[in-house]
């Protein structure tokens, strides 16, 4: 991957990851440690969440363990997993915590406590730390 590649898909992974969080902190409602809009919340777990797997698929792209489409085929939570665990155990936590977190209990769920989305948010800019160019600032922080 070139560096102009890793870039691009550094700064738009980072958008997703904006999105959401301009997301909760404008509609999001947080009202005694509750967010009140569920709506939102999954929403903005959802745009989460796809910004933390363009994150993950530049980083093991990096790593030299690139996930493999199958024609006609999306890719699994268990091949991010399986690689991840090939290329770095500590980011594969912060994946798992991540995935939790945004995938499971925010979408899905409708998970809407602040410091369970914040712990979220944070395990998953955990991963685009670890593929940040040098001299590029990192997404603001949840509220």
């Amino acid at each position: 991957m070139s560096t102009e590649q890793h870039l691009k898909l550094y700064r738009k992974a980072m958008r997703y990851m904006d999105n959401a969080t301009k997301m909760l902190s404008e509609k999001g409602k947080e009202k005694d440690g509750l967010y009140e809009n569920i709506k939102c919340v999954r929403m903005a777990c959802s745009v989460a969440y796809s910004g933390l797997l363009l994150a993950t698929e530049c980083f093991l792209e990096m790593k030299g363990k690139p996930l493999v489409r199958k024609k006609g085929r999306q890719l699994t939570i268990t091949q991010y997993e399986e690689n991840l665990a090939q290329a770095d155990s500590k980011a594969l936590d912060h994946f798992n915590n991540a995935y939790t977190l945004l995938c499971l209990d925010g979408y899905c769920d409708g998970l809407n406590s602040t410091a369970a989305l914040k712990a979220g948010f944070e395990s998953a800019m955990e991963i685009f730390k670890r593929i940040a160019p040098r001299g590029v600032s990192h997404s603001k922080k949840l509220n």
